[in-house]
């Protein structure tokens, strides 16, 4: 099955569209699991195991696993093989911005695709298709590009203007007219800035978006499922971290996570469906 055919029969089966940020900065763990052998991996398998009928994909942020240096690697892996053995057919997402040349690139894949076996992984586009496309060969794998991203100073580089449009403009078509040919292209379009994002799906047309942005950074429920739906009704990949996997930090975690992403999903599908 192709990365594609796996993100629609997840969304299908679990009519939703949302993504948890498994963002488990080892600090703001609660305090009960700190002392633990696994730490990040045991708060991990908790939000998993409360949530994982909600959603459509996990997305850890490699950040938070290599800043524990080879620990946090460990509990990276583990994390990625409890979601693989446990809730197959949920989409995994390893967001680590990676795309570079060469061998460098191959290094990049084994970890993410082989190591890891990673569904999909964030890339960064500023290399050209040269250091994308050794990810798109994987053609049973997702290839996240950024495109228009949710911080505040994204539009200093991506809103740069060429000949009639922007930068980012000239990304998404890079990626939707000329990159995906095996059709496991994704665009990274942040949920704070919903008028970019309907711009981006009407060059791109039906191409999935994971859409960052929404809880702690504020993006707009509503503008941002309106603007970004495409002709399936789908197409999304709506993610929230911080205000699903921190909405406490005592022995209830894993429940008040669970609250948060069904009060997203409901939230999303009032829009999706009205």
């Amino acid at each position: 099955m192709n990365f594609q055919d796996k993100l629609d029969a997840i969304i299908a089966k679990s009519n939703s569209l949302v993504c948890v940020g498994l963002d488990s900065d080892y600090g703001k763990l609660p305090e009960q699991l700190k002392s633990a052998e696994y730490p990040q991996f045991e708060f991990n398998k908790a939000i998993v195991d409360a949530t994982h009928d909600l959603v459509c994909a996990y997305k850890p942020n490699s950040a938070f696993y290599e800043a524990r240096g080879s620990r946090g690697i460990d509990e990276l892996k583990m994390t990625f093989d409890y979601i693989n053995q446990n809730y197959p057919d949920v989409i995994t997402i390893l967001d680590a911005k990676r795309g570079d040349i060469g061998n460098t690139n191959n290094g990049y894949i084994k970890f993410a695709y082989d190591y890891l076996n990673a569904d999909s992984i964030t890339l960064h586009p500023y290399l050209g298709s040269e250091a994308i496309k050794p990810f798109l060969e994987r053609a049973d794998k997702g290839a996240i590009i950024l495109c228009r991203t949710s911080n505040p100073g994204a539009g200093e580089i991506q809103d740069l203007p060429i000949a009639d449009e922007t930068l980012y403009e000239r990304v998404a078509k890079h990626v939707a007219n000329s990159w995906n040919t095996n059709n496991n292209c994704l665009l990274v379009v942040g949920a704070t800035y919903p008028e970019e994002l309907a711009t981006i799906r009407k060059i791109t047309k039906d191409m999935t978006f994971l859409v960052p942005g929404i809880g702690a950074q504020g993006g707009d429920i509503e503008k941002t499922v309106k603007a970004g739906l495409n002709s399936k009704n789908a197409g999304m990949i709506i993610n929230s971290s911080r205000g699903i996997i921190f909405a406490s930090n005592g022995t209830d975690f894993a429940e008040k996570a669970r609250e948060e992403t069904e009060k997203l999903k409901t939230e999303i599908n009032k829009y999706r469906h009205s």
